[in-house]
């Protein structure tokens, strides 16, 4: 049994204590502070009587009017307010962690990171820095990097928990995937030199190389990432390459590991222009995987052009009729297997404007006789080049095709708008990779270690899952969810008799309370 002690101190001032006794010798368990007036005493009594009751879970018989509040009654003076946290936020994100089954003891720091990152993107010490300003957790900069091998090592573990996640919530069921590819740029201007043995061979490649950069960066060095999302755009798998390789020989891969990785039997890949060639369709077959592949309409044969031209809009130029085409399909047979095309009118339109911009730009440089420029319509006159005129032909070509769009498949017995429409969820992994590269500002990439930067991207990879999750429960973005987190804030009152930190949180809004609702979550 507890009691309230009070004793005066060598100061002249009054202690209060909790105190109990066992086996008649006298045990402080609480000291609450020192009192230096009748007030200051009476408020600290209160407040030991407070911490009996809840201590041994037990309500006095007349309760004061005064528990109704959940400030100690003290005077004003006597309270300080100390700041704001904003632990809604984290205590919500960290229940959405908990969906990767990762441990808080052994991951709590990856955890921190991917949950900062969400919130407020920074480089990996200003993100230390935030989760101490913002929540009041600190971690050691050391800790970091001596954690990076652990983290990069739990990659495959993530994977599973994604793709547990997406079958659980979203009905992923390995039958179709989406693939596309993007490049994430470094504050360096050196490259990553490969490793060689004694004989010079190559036992290890750099990470970091030049290459064509998706964002313009070209003279700073890169790594090339292949996602893998579902249809509702969520991630389900990545691959990390040389910043120097080229995308389409990310495709094969990628998808091959995917599909041996997770036993699959049949799985069909919805990816761009850029990963369809000749050997990539080959090695599809080769390992049975079925595809959807955007085609390059431009590089057909003239003859290839000409029927399919023919089958969509009768090589009409006048607009009333091309209306009434919208939306019809065919298909043909090519090198590279069956070739579906579509006329769109809104297509067509922009289209058409686009070209009409280029050729009025062609036109004008040609006036202006300034030297050879390079631009779409414009070609040599001859070998010499030094002279430019308007290509012609490849106008005619372009006029030919405006409004159409071709994809490649071996899907043979689904219908046209089947492949059509499979093929419009490509956009998701854009998404993606947009919210990857600005809300979650992945790039530009700090680390210069190949595990540090392997650490960097698993963390991204992470913190898309939880957005994308988030995104697909409430429909909204991400921005707006956090937004109305992070406006129920804690307020961190101090008692300066006792040092007591006492926290008031403000209201949680309806709008806040029905996105936890959406999350399953409860607070």
């Amino acid at each position: 049994m507890f009691h309230i002690r009070t004793t005066k101190t060598a100061s002249g001032a009054t202690a209060v204590q909790v105190v109990k006794y066992l086996l008649r010798k006298r045990i402080v368990v609480k000291h609450l502070g020192s009192a230096h007036t009748d007030e200051d005493l009476g408020s600290l009594k209160k407040i030991a009587a407070r911490w009996i009751e809840k201590a041994t879970r037990q309500q006095t018989l007349f309760p004061p009017e005064e528990k109704k509040t959940s400030l100690p009654l003290v005077s004003t003076d006597k309270l300080r307010n100390i700041g704001f946290h904003y632990t809604f936020a984290y205590e919500v994100l960290t229940k959405l962690l908990a969906l990767f089954a990762l441990t808080d003891k052994d991951h709590r720091l990856l955890l921190d990171l991917v949950l900062i990152r969400i919130i407020k993107p920074a480089s990996k010490l200003a993100s230390l820095i935030l989760l101490s300003e913002l929540f009041g957790i600190r971690h050691e900069r050391t800790e970091f990097y001596r954690s990076i091998p652990s983290v990069v090592a739990l990659k495959e573990t993530i994977e599973k928990s994604v793709i547990a996640l997406a079958s659980k919530h979203f009905a992923f069921d390995f039958q179709i995937v989406f693939y596309d590819v993007t490049t994430l740029y470094f504050e360096s201007f050196t490259e990553d030199e490969d490793k060689v043995d004694a004989d010079g061979n190559i036992i290890e490649k750099g990470l970091k190389k030049d290459g064509f950069s998706k964002d313009f960066k070209f003279n700073q060095p890169q790594v090339v990432i292949g996602l893998i999302v579902t249809k509702e755009g969520f991630p389900v798998s990545y691959e990390v390459f040389e910043g120097n390789t080229f995308e389409g020989a990310t495709f094969i891969p990628v998808i091959s590991g995917f599909k041996k990785k997770y036993a699959i039997s049949s799985l069909t890949v919805v990816a761009d222009a850029a990963m369809i060639s000749f050997d990539n369709v080959e090695k599809l077959k080769e390992q049975h995987l079925s595809y959807i592949v955007g085609g390059r309409m431009a590089s057909l044969k003239l003859s290839e052009m000409e029927i399919v031209a023919k089958a969509l809009t009768g090589q009409t130029r006048d607009e009333k009729e091309l209306a009434k085409k919208d939306g019809i399909s065919t298909r043909i047979e090519t090198e590279r297997g069956l070739l579906i095309c579509d006329f769109s009118f809104k297509r067509y339109l922009k289209e058409k404007r686009e070209m009409e911009k280029q050729i009025l730009k062609a036109r004008l440089l040609l006036e202006r006789r300034t030297g050879i420029k390079r631009t779409k319509f414009l070609k040599n006159k001859d070998k010499k080049k030094t002279e430019q005129v308007l290509n012609s032909t490849l106008i005619e070509r372009t006029k030919r095709l405006l409004g159409i769009k071709g994809y490649y498949t071996n899907l043979r017995e689904k219908t046209d708008k089947t492949i059509i429409d499979h093929y419009r969820n490509l956009w998701h992994v854009e998404q993606a990779f947009r919210i990857a590269k600005s809300d979650l500002a992945a790039r530009p990439v700090y680390h210069f270690k190949r595990q540090a930067i392997e650490a960097h991207i698993l963390i991204c990879f992470m913190a898309l899952s939880v957005c994308k999750y988030m995104e697909l429960k409430t429909k909204k973005s991400t921005q707006a969810i956090i937004k109305l987190l992070m406006q129920v804030t804690d307020a961190r009152i101090l008692h300066t008799l006792t040092n007591e930190e006492i926290i008031l949180r403000s209201e949680i809004s309806t709008e806040t309370e029905e996105i936890l609702k959406k999350l399953s979550l409860s607070h």
